[in-house]
C-alpha cells in the first residue's frame, strides 16, 4: 500500500486525510497540536511541527512515504516542497514555494519579473517600521501585514500614521519569523476583490476557480467572510487576470496542484497580485469549487501529490454558488445559528464547527470562523441581494 504524508490535522484538513484513505492510501499525519482531530482519522500520527523541515523529512524517511501534501496550509507548504524535493517525490520547486509563502520575497519576485508591484518594504523590528510610517516614507493608505501569515491575520489598512504603533505591533504578533511588510494599498475598479483557487497540471492552469471575495466591514474589512461565483469581472478583465496568473505559474516553474490567489484590477487595467499561496484555499473553498465544477478538488490534490494524473473539469462552472463564513462580533459562549425562512431554500450545505456552550470570539481573523454555509441561488441579482443583507437572514446567538 502506498503512503501519503499529510501536514496538518485541523478540522478543515481532515477531509484530505479521509479522501486519501478512500483512495486506498496509507495516511501518515504530522501536527504539533496534541488535540488535532486529524490524528483520529489518520493511520499513523507523529507529534511534529509541520514547519520543522528536518523533523518532517525524518518522518517521511522513516515511514517511506510516496507523496506529501500540505492541504490548505500556508505554513506547511514549504515543508511539503522541501521533503518532496529531498526525496524525489512529486511536488513543486522548494524555491518557488518559499517565495510564495513569504510576502517580502513574493513582492521582490514580482518586481524583478515585470509584474505590477506596490511600493513595499519589509521590517524585522517595530521601531524602524513606525519611524518610516511617521516620517513620510510611504504615501497613505498602506496595508501592514506579516510576511508569513494567511487569512488576513495581523493585517491592517492605515489611512494615516496615527495608529502606526498599534498596527505594526499587531502585524508582528502574527508573524512566525518576526517579519512584516508595509505596502501601498491598491484601489480596485471592481466591486469585490477577486480570489479563489487555481489547479495546475503539468505547468498549465486547468481549473480557474476565481470568485468574488466578500468582507464584513462591521467586524474586519480585511477578513474574508465568503465567496460567490461567477466573478463580477468583464470578460476582458477576467482574461487579463488569467493571463497574468498563467505567466506567474510559468515564471515560478510551478508544475502541479492547487494555488490559492487574491488579486485586484485597477482603473488602468493593471492586474495586482495581492497574495498567491501554493496550496488549496481555506474556508472550504475546494468543497465549493467541487460543487461548481462537478469535480472532486480534494481528490485531485491528493492524487497529484502522489503523482497520479487528474481529469480536467468538463464544464465552465455552474452559477450561482456562494459561501458565508459564520462569525460573530462579540465574545461569549455559542448557543445556536438561526436562518430566516426566506433563505433556507437556498442552503445546500451547512457546517457548524461549534457546539452549544463552546467559547467564541470576535471575528478579527479567519481562524475565528464558527462554520460555513453553502448556497445556490437562482440568479446573480438574487445572490448578491442575499449576500449583501446576510445579517438579516443569519443570526449567531451568543450568550
Amino acid at each position: 500500500m502506498k503512503k501519503i504524508l499529510l501536514l496538518g490535522g485541523s478540522a478543515q484538513q481532515v477531509v484530505a486525510i479521509e479522501t486519501a484513505k478512500r483512495l486506498g492510501y496509507y495516511t501518515v499525519l504530522c501536527d504539533y497540536l496534541t488535540d488535532n482531530p486529524g490524528q483520529y482519522a489518520a493511520d499513523s500520527f507523529h507529534l511534529v511541527s509541520t514547519t520543522d523541515l528536518e523533523a518532517v523529512l525524518q518522518v517521511a524517511k522513516e515511514e517511506q512515504v510516496d507523496g506529501v501534501l500540505a492541504y490548505a496550509s500556508d505554513p506547511a507548504a514549504p515543508t511539503a516542497a522541501y521533503v518532496a524535493e529531498q526525496l524525489g517525490l512529486p511536488g513543486n520547486p522548494y524555491r518557488a514555494v518559499d517565495i510564495l509563502c513569504n510576502k517580502d520575497k513574493f513582492r521582490a519576485f514580482l518586481a524583478e519579473n515585470g509584474f505590477c508591484t506596490p511600493t513595499a518594504k519589509g521590517y524585522t523590528d517595530e521601531a524602524s517600521a513606525v519611524c518610516d510610517l511617521r516620517n513620510g516614507a510611504f504615501r497613505f493608505p498602506v496595508i501592514i501585514k506579516p510576511v508569513d501569515s494567511s487569512g488576513s491575520k495581523g493585517a491592517t489598512v492605515l489611512q494615516s500614521a496615527e495608529d502606526a504603533e498599534k498596527a505594526v505591533a499587531y502585524a508582528f504578533s502574527f508573524s512566525r519569523g518576526s517579519r512584516i511588510i508595509i505596502e501601498k494599498f491598491i484601489t480596485m475598479k471592481h466591486p469585490y476583490l477577486i480570489g479563489g483557487d487555481l489547479f495546475v497540471e503539468n505547468g498549465e492552469v486547468v481549473l480557474w476557480g476565481l470568485m468574488n471575495c466578500h468582507r464584513d466591514s462591521t467586524v474586519n474589512p480585511l477578513v474574508p467572510v465568503g465567496k460567490s461565483y461567477p466573478t463580477e469581472l468583464s470578460a476582458s478583465d477576467l482574461q487579463l487576470a488569467k493571463d497574468t496568473l498563467q505567466t506567474l505559474v510559468d515564471k515560478l516553474g510551478i508544475r502541479s496542484n492547487a494555488m490559492n490567489v487574491e488579486l485586484v484590477i485597477d482603473e488602468d487595467n493593471q492586474v495586482w497580485l495581492i497574495d498567491v499561496g501554493p496550496r488549496n484555499g481555506g474556508n472550504m473553498i475546494p468543497d465549493l469549487l467541487s460543487m461548481i465544477f462537478d469535480i472532486d478538488i480534494v481528490e485531485m490534490s491528493v492524487q497529484t501529490a502522489m503523482g497520479v494524473p487528474v481529469p480536467r473539469p468538463e464544464n465552465e462552472g455552474h452559477p450561482f454558488y456562494a459561501t458565508h463564513n459564520l462569525h460573530t462580533d462579540k465574545n461569549g459562549k455559542f448557543s445556536e445559528v438561526r436562518f430566516s425562512e426566506e433563505i433556507q431554500p437556498y442552503i445546500v450545505r451547512s457546517c457548524v464547527y461549534k457546539k452549544k456552550g463552546d467559547a467564541v470570539e470576535y471575528f478579527d481573523n479567519s481562524a475565528k470562523a464558527l462554520g460555513i454555509v453553502f448556497f445556490r441561488f437562482e440568479s446573480e441579482k438574487q445572490m448578491q441581494d442575499y449576500l449583501t443583507n446576510i445579517h438579516q437572514h443569519i443570526e449567531i446567538v451568543v450568550e
